[in-house]
């Protein structure tokens, strides 16, 4: 499933609208990055680059000039049917032009050529600033090539504006193509849960349940997995990135597992706990449905208007209230929040934008106030709770606990929908599924 290449013809000309005049944006693409030897690892293509031409390639260069007659150039690598033969075929300037509509492209050799006379005289230049340190490298020498020829007229750009300023907010509100994208991706990351609980058993390894929810993604469509997986058993649960997946699964443990596949770019990303042998604990059962709670508690409040922050501030207050009755902490709720006792057991926030990077772009803060959820945001929603297996604080029964419930939620204009709800999370369905397996 893949976005209509026409898409990103409509963004960047959206874009180019949103740019002030006599300015220039530039895009770098992803490079091969080397894993070992002679090895790399796959591929995967710079989101913002991606966004805006769909094409995935690497080492090329967008830039987008807008005026009376916008402009959207590519750089890229050249056709050499030596090169295509170990490493796959080329689009060129001319596939770039025919196949993904950029007015004109170019080779590579000849950007230096053709940097200069692009950004001569433009009063801002947008770029990722500081993000790449060769892409710096070689606007300095694009700017320092334009200064040489001040005498014969030519000025260099007056202003070096980071390009995250307009671009990473259009990427934070999602068009219906992309949402529908993103629930395909979920759909199938919530499946490959569902056979993970199902086909879980005492004495497997970590790394088996990982095989398990890749194989089930790349049958159904997802090559790739949007970040590496956890697969966290037992006391594991509790290192919030634990990604070493190679620990045995021993009876009594919970499992957890944050994984999500991506799609066309996209990423999905869902974690569900459950128990290995298919039974909770009463000390696991009474974490759990905290942490469940929560989730379902902050999924309700999700809707226009809603402030970033007060959703975390609610997914704190439930926490702290439950573990306060559980007797994991003690003392007045109120003052536990305001002096974050609670950060013990509950040490992230309550979620994090979702789109093209998991931990997608776009800013929680404008003017330096925490936003209001708009419609056509995408967040995820996953409180958790982890107790640590050396807290001698707490009575040894908790010890070693660790669950988090994660959903991909989608701002809509009258709430909330929930991308991920396929995959169970009440207690007795789990159990009743892994029961049936």
């Amino acid at each position: 499933m893949k976005l209509d290449r026409s898409i990103y013809q409509q963004r960047r000309a959206a874009l180019l609208a949103k740019m002030p005049a006599n300015s220039v944006m530039l895009i770098a693409a992803a490079s091969h990055q080397s894993r070992n030897g002679d090895a790399e690892y796959a591929f995967r293509q710079n989101s913002d680059f991606y966004y805006l031409t769909g094409f995935n390639e690497p080492d090329g260069l967008l830039v987008l000039k807008p005026g009376s007659t916008s402009l959207s150039v590519l750089f890229t690598q050249p056709r050499d049917r030596d090169m295509e033969i170990w490493n796959g075929y080329r689009a060129g300037p001319e596939g770039c032009v025919a196949d993904y509509g950029v007015d004109a492209a170019y080779e590579l050799k000849e950007i230096d050529t053709q940097m200069p006379n692009l950004i001569d005289g433009v009063d801002q230049l947008f770029y990722p600033l500081a993000r790449k340190t060769s892409l710096d490298g070689r606007v300095k020498g694009w700017i320092e090539s334009v200064a040489q020829r001040v005498r014969a007229g030519a000025a260099v750009p007056k202003a070096l504006t980071d390009s995250d300023t307009l671009l990473h907010e259009m990427r934070l509100f999602k068009s219906d193509a992309e949402v529908e994208l993103m629930a395909h991706a979920a759909e199938i990351s919530a499946q490959a849960h569902v056979t993970a609980m199902q086909e879980c058993r005492v004495g497997m390894n970590e790394f088996q349940l990982e095989a398990i929810i890749q194989s089930h993604c790349m049958k159904s469509g997802a090559r790739y997995q949007a970040y590496t997986p956890i697969v966290a058993a037992g006391a594991n649960a509790c290192i919030l990135h634990y990604i070493e997946n190679d620990k045995p699964i021993a009876d009594g443990d919970l499992i957890l597992i944050d994984a999500g596949c991506e799609l066309d770019n996209y990423a999905s990303d869902i974690t569900r706990t459950f128990p290995a042998n298919g039974k909770f604990t009463a000390e696991q059962r009474a974490i759990y449905e905290l942490v469940l709670k929560a989730n379902i508690a902050c999924i309700e409040l999700v809707k226009p208007g809603l402030n970033w922050d007060a959703l975390h501030q609610a997914s704190v207050r439930i926490l702290t209230e439950g573990l306060v009755e559980l007797g994991l902490l003690s003392g007045d709720v109120d003052a536990l929040i305001d002096s974050g006792a609670f950060r013990r057991f509950y040490m992230h926030r309550i979620g994090h934008w979702l789109g093209m990077d998991v931990h997608d772009v776009g800013s929680y803060r404008v003017n330096g106030e925490w936003r209001d959820l708009e419609p056509g945001m995408v967040t995820t929603v996953e409180p958790g709770l982890y107790i640590a297996p050396d807290d001698h604080s707490v009575e040894a029964r908790w010890r070693g606990i660790g669950v988090r419930i994660e959903d991909d939620v989608l701002v809509t204009a009258t709430g909330a929908r929930v991308l991920t709800d396929s995959v169970p999370k009440d207690p007795d369905e789990i159990e009743a599924l892994m029961a049936n397996a």
